[in-house]
């Protein structure tokens, strides 16, 4: 707009228009990394038909690693609650199908589903407790909650005690139609348990719960409901332990306590988020891949092995110090699940 005061003599006078504000949630890289993304879950479903049984039970594994990994990675990396007793419903899911497939005739593979159920049921009671404990005593405390399970579980002849015992309700099916199914599964699993976490971290309950981890205390007085926040996550952290928990003992065919509630499985996802990139959704995919490669191959070194293990994560803290992935995104600007918000102002 301008104003004139004299015929001869003009005077422009002009008022800066509102900023325009973009929130832009994606990278230029993100959306053909997704698309691939899609094409290689299409590809992998076909493997079945014409693919190795060895393949697909590799595969299987390597699922419960990266979803047991996923799962910690939530609660821990995106909400601060770290924890060394999520073993504790990983063995309750893989027990709690047996259970169902074997003495009430459920179908073990709808009882994976049951057993991811249970976990997360009987996480919210036991939050009871483990909020209870702040920092260092937190994590100890699930630990020793973890051994409670175990002993526990130890002591019940009817599921084989501390021997433990096979999962008898698969005899009836044909391998080849078994391995298809549990791959299938697990394939699934990995697309759901990537799908909630990224829709969910992308969601508003996603910004509090990061805003918790950052400062808890500042995060309350904006209004958010910290303790029910911590318990969904705790749950939902739960349930996803349940569910590679079941997978993992519905392709074993065999489960004892030791093996199920073992603090190994908690180790090992702590390895494989620091190695891949702690509060990164691609962090434990590629320390999943990192750790089942390292398995197969120095796996029969024994001790030289978890020493080995112990001496790459001190070795990436200290040169890459947001893991492998995070090195990636920070070097060529890569993110295959954005769930951050870049604001950009217009004049």
């Amino acid at each position: 707009m301008s104003f004139q005061d004299t015929p001869s003599n003009s005077v422009s006078l002009s008022f800066m228009t509102h900023p325009t504000y973009r929130v832009v949630r994606s990278t230029k890289a993100s959306a053909p990394l997704l698309s691939m993304a899609a094409l290689l879950t299409l590809f992998a479903a076909s493997i079945p038909f014409w693919g190795e049984s060895s393949w697909m039970r590799e595969f299987v594994e390597i699922a419960c690693y990266f979803i047991f990994a996923m799962m910690w990675n939530l609660m821990a990396g995106y909400g601060g609650m770290v924890s060394i007793g999520q073993q504790a419903f990983f063995g309750l899911g893989g027990y709690t199908m047996l259970v169902l497939g074997n003495f009430l005739q459920i179908n073990p593979f709808v009882a994976v589903v049951l057993g991811a159920i249970m976990a997360g049921m009987v996480a919210l009671p036991v939050s009871r407790i483990a909020f209870r404990l702040q920092g260092g005593y937190f994590a100890i405390g699930t630990w020793v909650i973890a051994e409670v399970f175990r002993l526990t579980v130890a002591n019940i002849s009817v599921i084989g005690g501390g021997s433990g015992t096979s999962l008898t309700a698969l005899r009836g099916i044909d391998k080849a139609t078994r391995e298809s199914m549990t791959y299938w599964m697990a394939l699934a699993c990995v697309v759901a348990s990537i799908s909630l976490v990224y829709f969910f971290l992308r969601s508003k309950p996603g910004l509090a719960l990061m805003a918790i981890r950052d400062n808890e205390v500042a995060a309350r007085s904006q209004g958010i409901a910290v303790g029910r926040m911590k318990l969904a996550v705790y749950a939902v952290s739960a349930f996803g332990a349940g569910l590679a928990g079941a997978l993992y003992f519905v392709g074993n065919l065999r489960i004892s306590p030791d093996a199920a509630f073992s603090v190994n499985w908690t180790a090992f996802a702590i390895f494989m988020v620091v190695i891949g990139g702690i509060g990164r959704i691609e962090g434990p995919l590629i320390g999943a891949l990192v750790f089942w490669a390292l398995n197969k191959i120095f796996s029969d070194y024994g001790t030289w092995y978890l020493l080995g293990l112990g001496l790459l994560a001190v070795f990436t803290t200290i040169y890459f110090k947001h893991g492998l992935w995070g090195y990636v995104q920070q070097r060529w600007g890569w993110t295959l699940f954005p769930t951050s918000r870049k604001l950009y102002v217009t004049p």
